[in-house]
């Protein structure tokens, strides 16, 4: 559905990847990206989105080259980025948000949401607030949401637990649970344990360069891996 092969990015001339290659089909599940800060991962994810050009290699969509495409177009090919930054519209209703997130899926927006608030029924009991009187794992929750409104074939999550409690956190992570029966998840998290606990495959990315990659389980278990971040 889309990959990477042999992709470099910078910013300013400073390396982020190199030589990058990852690819997620529909079928996978989860596929998680870990690492130590500024390893790239969230780079990767900029770039995969059509966020952040590649100044080496290639990314496509079903073969069509991400650099001709707008990150709009990218979405409606069913590759959606929620960011760790979440972009919120603080002063707008759950609902509202929500819809804001189905803006190529028009025609399913009330079964979308509905769905939505199955998986997170936290966000239907405050349909109604403004997205920013919420906890910071129901904003969570509504980035994560927003980001189904668009019905994605991949939904990429750029450190969803980043700054959540445990408990919330773990609430997180059965969510992204749920959410890959049906929608493969391309998981950046700096929480490795979880992660690759969730990972069908992953990767692990130091200094922009993918260092290993394999099922979660036989990363979890290689002793390198443990000892550097477990």
């Amino acid at each position: 559905m889309i990959r990477a092969r042999e992709v470099d990015a910078s910013y300013g001339g400073i390396p982020a990847l190199r030589g990058v290659s990852v690819h997620v089909e529909e079928s996978d599940g989860v596929v998680a990206v870990v690492g130590p800060n500024g390893a790239g991962k969230s780079t990767l994810l900029r770039v995969l989105s059509g966020l952040h050009p590649a100044d080496a290699g290639e990314v496509t969509v079903d073969g069509e080259p991400v650099a001709d495409l707008t990150p709009a177009a990218v979405v409606r090919r069913g590759f959606v980025h929620v960011p760790e930054e979440r972009h919120l519209f603080d002063g707008m209703s759950v609902a509202d948000n929500l819809r804001m997130g189905a803006y190529t899926n028009r025609e399913g927006v009330e079964s979308a949401m509905a769905e939505v608030f199955e998986l997170f029924p936290a966000l239907e009991e405050r349909r109604d607030d403004p997205a920013g009187t919420l906890s910071g794992g129901q904003q969570q929750m509504l980035a994560v949401g927003r980001g189904l409104m668009a019905r994605p074939r991949v939904l990429a999550l750029d450190e969803p637990s980043e700054g959540l409690a445990p408990q919330p956190a773990r609430r997180l992570f059965d969510a992204v649970e749920a959410v890959s029966e049906d929608t493969a998840v391309l998981l950046v998290e700096q929480h490795v344990t979880e992660a690759l606990e969730l990972a069908d495959r992953a990767y692990l990315l130091e200094n922009g360069r993918v260092a290993s990659e394999g099922t979660g389980a036989a990363l979890l278990a290689d002793e390198r891996v443990r000892g550097a971040y477990l």
